[in-house]
């Protein structure tokens, strides 16, 4: 699976209100492994810069001034990106962005590009609810050195996701199938990535989860359903 870790930087918070992507970076991805490929742009945005978005990103309007416009790297951009499944950091907040982006110049929002979009927060969220799960907690959490990042910065923040991703999901790659060749009647041959260990329960473990269910069936004045299961 072919996937790009995106970020966007702007020049405040709602597309809406006419703000605009002054950095959009991409760090691609094949099957669970960095290719090295990358796309990296800092856009003059047309506009000024809000104080509170400089504050986060350090990037000003005299440094973007000779800047390229979105409208021509746009074809680059979607070049790079289509076909493969995006993975953006609280995903509507860059969607909506680069729908902005590419709605001015005329073109079909990101989803026709790349159909799926995966968003981390809420993935993060999911697996940890109640806590935070910005970037840098994130990184904290699984180990990633973000120790670069004292500013937010589009292409380093991409790095950081991908990093984090892996982590975030790591283990699923044992479960995934994939295509192998044609097998025997022309059809699809399926093999596991990798094999499946079964670690059989020693004579110790199996009297001592014997005695377990005695205990709770005596609990339970027999009660216990697990004594009259099938061994496996």
């Amino acid at each position: 699976m072919r996937q790009i870790f995106l970020d966007t930087e702007t020049t405040g918070l709602d597309p809406k209100q006419g703000h605009r992507v002054v950095e959009v970076a991409g760090v691609e991805m094949f099957n669970r492994r960095l290719t090295g490929k990358h796309f990296h742009r800092y856009l003059n945005p047309e506009r000024e810069m809000d104080a509170r978005a400089q504050e986060i990103h350090g990037l000003s309007d005299d440094f973007l001034a000779d800047k390229p416009k979105f409208r021509e790297i746009a074809q680059e951009f979607l070049e790079f990106v289509s076909g493969s499944e995006l993975v953006i950091h609280n995903a509507p907040f860059d969607v909506s962005f680069l729908d902005s982006e590419l709605g001015l110049v005329g073109m079909p929002q990101i989803r026709n590009h790349c159909p799926n979009v995966v968003d981390t927060l809420a993935l993060a969220k999911e697996l940890h609810p109640g806590k935070r799960n910005n970037l840098d907690a994130l990184c904290e959490r699984y180990g990633v050195n973000h120790s670069k990042r004292t500013l937010h910065g589009a292409l380093l923040d991409a790095e950081l996701l991908a990093e984090v991703y892996l982590a975030m999901t790591r283990g699923q790659e044992t479960l995934v199938i994939e295509l192998d060749g044609a097998g025997p009647a022309g059809g699809e041959a399926f093999t596991f990535e990798r094999m499946l260990v079964v670690l059989r329960a020693s004579e110790a473990e199996l009297a001592a989860h014997h005695a377990l269910l005695e205990e709770i069936d005596k609990a339970s004045r027999g009660g216990c359903i697990w004594k009259s299961a099938p061994a496996a």
